[in-house]
């Protein structure tokens, strides 16, 4: 019988899966591998949980009819136990946690970590499996994503670039440190110096980022479609990643495969995909996990030298990309393991 996938979409309140779901339909269609999105289909062979599901009675069943099952793991709520939340997302938070935890250890036939810094932290806090697992990067399309098209960074000024779908709740505070070390790179550029915002910030949280530096040129882009993602990072100087404690950052990858180079605290998998010259990763200074302030003296500086020395940066930032984040390499990777009965 043909090998039939079953997709299982993410739990909500589990971001950066979205993107990930649509490349494995559009690659599972150009390989003509039937899929479905239905756990309790008699066709399926294997079943790739993209993170966490409450249909944990169907995979059940569906582990006792001899389905694979596949678990893949980004990271886990943390943020929630920090900030203040209402009684109901602190529970929702937990909850999705422990059904992620659960299917790890009672129903994953393989689990996919997205890094190893995922993986190590999964281990950490739950303790080891030993079934088969690995680890495999999110991957782009190389030619969708690629430095060849019209835009360029401009030429009389810098520009610093931040992506983030949302920036609110613990986002906000990597919207801070932007506004912060672009502050602080300003008086030291050569150029005059552009912070530009992609995702969705609140008229509130734009306030307080004048307010923060009122002399400095904030550009807000606003929620920028996934089509137009390309052009806009080939437009930049510089990624900020802002993302604590990322898995692997979607962001990130996008912006190394546009030649575009990232800047990023040594936090979560960074210093695993921004290697080779692809960027700067410079110690946090603090207890991220404790969401402490960072040190923005060591990023500012790492930001001059990117600046700088841009166009040597920008072709090493797509080799990176080429090496490790092909979507044909992830694609392959994944149908591995869930071919691997």
């Amino acid at each position: 019988m043909k090998h039939q996938i079953c997709l299982v979409p993410q739990l909500t309140g589990l971001g950066g899966m979205v993107s990930f779901q649509a490349r494995m339909i559009a690659s599972l269609k150009a390989r003509g591998i039937p899929y479905t999105f239905e756990i309790s289909h008699p066709q399926n062979t294997a079943i790739l949980v993209i993170g966490g599901t409450r249909q944990l009675w169907k995979l059940w069943q569906a582990k006792r009819r001899g389905v694979h099952i596949v678990q893949r793991l980004n990271g886990m709520n943390w943020i929630h136990r920090l900030e203040k939340s209402t009684p109901l997302a602190f529970l929702r938070a937990e909850i999705n946690n422990h059904i992620l935890a659960f299917i790890r250890r009672y129903l994953a036939d393989r689990i996919v970590y997205q890094s190893h810094i995922c993986q190590t932290w999964w281990t950490q806090v739950y303790g080891p499996r030993s079934i088969p697992h690995q680890v495999t990067y999110n991957g782009v399309d190389l030619d969708y994503f690629s430095p060849n098209g019209p835009e360029t960074p401009p030429k009389d000024h810098y520009r610093i670039l931040l992506v983030e779908g949302h920036l609110d709740g613990a986002y906000a505070r990597g919207l801070e440190t932007a506004v912060k070390l672009a502050q602080q790179v300003k008086a030291s550029s050569l150029l005059p110096l552009e912070l530009m915002v992609a995702g969705q910030v609140s008229d509130e949280l734009k306030a307080r980022a004048h307010a923060l530096a009122p002399d400095l040129w904030i550009t807000w882009r606003g929620v920028v479609p996934q089509q137009n993602l390309p052009a806009l990072d080939r437009s930049a100087h510089v990624l900020f990643s802002a993302d604590l404690n990322a898995a692997c950052p979607n962001s990130v990858i996008e912006a190394l495969a546009c030649g575009l180079p990232v800047l990023a605290y040594d936090t979560g998998a960074l210093s695993e995909l921004v290697k080779d010259g692809a960027g700067e990763v410079v110690p946090y200074g603090a207890d991220h996990w404790q969401l402490e302030k960072p040190l923005i003296s060591p990023l500012a500086e790492a930001c001059s030298v990117l600046l700088q020395d841009n166009s040597a940066y920008r072709p090493r930032a797509r080799a990176r990309a080429e090496a490790v984040f092909s979507l044909e390499s992830m694609v392959s990777s994944y149908l591995t393991a869930l071919e691997a009965a």
